[in-house]
């Protein structure tokens, strides 16, 4: 089945009046793990694409790496470089891994991989969507940072509903649930790090 690629919207089109040094601490903070978080997303599907040969996989990889590739800029212009993490190399290492790995076994595998981040993600962005929901009331002018990472959640949570029907409704491996689990366990443990580092 065929997808259209996905164009960022006119609320995810980076701007260069975005980016300010006034952004509440908080919200820095949680900018800057979308940051690392959207550096290694991209680097999974360049992960999955360096090993990936069935032909499905490897579009659904290309069309949301472009996706990907686009929420990356849109936090780049919210973010000034010196509030991104200092760890950049290993988010992107890591990444990189969390695709290349699971290519290596098959579709499947890496379809669970994604609806696993995926699924963590949408967490990740509904948390910091209710803190945003709660500071643009003082500060409007977050009002448009709230609105493009909404439709980044949306994007997300795409993603994580076209890999789970794609993996299909058998029952996972015990070695693949595993595999699940550290991603999930992992991808929390970044964030926190992210908020500091």
């Amino acid at each position: 089945m065929s997808h259209p690629t996905q164009a960022p919207t006119a609320a995810m089109t980076p701007t260069a009046a975005a980016a300010s040094p006034t952004l509440p601490r908080e919200v820095r903070a949680d900018l800057r793990t979308d940051h690392a978080g959207e550096t290694g997303a991209v680097c999974i599907y360049l992960g999955v694409l360096r090993f990936a040969r069935d032909p499905a996989l490897r579009d659904f990889a290309q069309r949301h790496l472009t996706t990907e590739r686009a929420h990356l800029a849109l936090v780049e212009s919210w973010l000034p470089p010196a509030h991104r993490s200092r760890l950049l190399p290993a988010w992107r290492l890591a990444g990189w891994l969390t695709g290349a790995l699971p290519a290596l076994a098959g579709p499947r595998a890496v379809y669970a991989t994604v609806e696993a981040v995926e699924t963590f993600v949408d967490r990740h962005y509904g948390e910091q969507l209710a803190r945003l929901a709660a500071l643009q009331h003082a500060q409007p002018t977050l009002r448009p940072l709230h609105q493009a990472l909404l439709e980044c959640q949306r994007d997300e949570r795409a993603h994580r509903d076209e890999a789970a029907t794609a993996r299909g409704s058998a029952v996972q491996a015990w070695p693949l649930r595993a595999w699940c689990r550290v991603v999930d366990l992992g991808s929390r443990g970044a964030v926190a790090v992210c908020r500091h580092i």
